[in-house]
């Protein structure tokens, strides 16, 4: 029975581990950036050994992609959240503002800095991973927005699109704007601007 508890708490330690060392890298890369934010850094903050991280990461790009990943599934769970309160389509694009409402909102340590994923990618070169990451990303929430305009605009696929673009567009310059100004009034004067415009489809 000993050594079988012993078995488990290694993988359980593990990934205790990662968890600490994903949350130590998600504050830092948003407060300090990622070029900003060294290894040692992340350790001194997560509690744990060097060594622990590389047990979980292969390099400091695999520790960024896995907070770039963390982050992706983080906004797509804000989005759920609202949606299933949605009641229709127009309901489910204002959805996708609300969810990065909802982002902005979460306290950071050294406040509102914009959209994390646009801010990493900033920071990493062309053609790497992580950009990527974060293009396709930008794309399914374009894609939602695109789906749910669809229901909206039956038999109008193109305009649906074409929408969808604006608003992506939007949505976009109000997060950059709102992260210059540390909260979220940006976002919420382009959920605004949207509603409008989905009044007059």
């Amino acid at each position: 029975m000993a050594a079988t508890e012993r078995g488990a708490a290694g993988p359980t330690r593990r990934r205790v581990a990662r968890e600490r060392l994903l949350a130590a890298a998600a504050r830092r890369f948003y407060a300090d950036g990622v070029a900003a934010t060294g290894i040692d850094t992340i350790t001194a903050e997560a509690g744990v050994a060097r060594k622990s991280l590389y047990n979980n990461f292969a390099s400091k790009a695999d520790l960024v992609r896995a907070y770039l990943e963390a982050r992706h599934e983080e906004w797509l769970g804000l989005y759920r959240r609202r949606l299933a309160r949605a009641e229709g389509p127009r309901e489910g694009v204002l959805a996708v503002f609300d969810a990065y409402a909802d982002h902005a909102a979460d306290v950071y340590e050294q406040g509102f800095r914009g959209c994390g994923l646009l801010n990493a990618a900033a920071e990493l070169p062309a053609g790497d991973e992580g950009r990527a990451m974060v293009r396709r990303h930008k794309e399914e929430v374009e894609g939602l927005l695109a789906g749910h305009l669809e229901a909206l605009l039956p038999g109008r696929p193109e305009d649906a699109r074409a929408t969808a673009e604006q608003l992506a567009f939007l949505l976009e310059g109000a997060m950059a704007r709102a992260g210059l100004e540390g909260d979220d009034t940006r976002i919420q004067h382009a959920r605004a601007m949207a509603a409008g415009l989905l009044d007059r489809l």
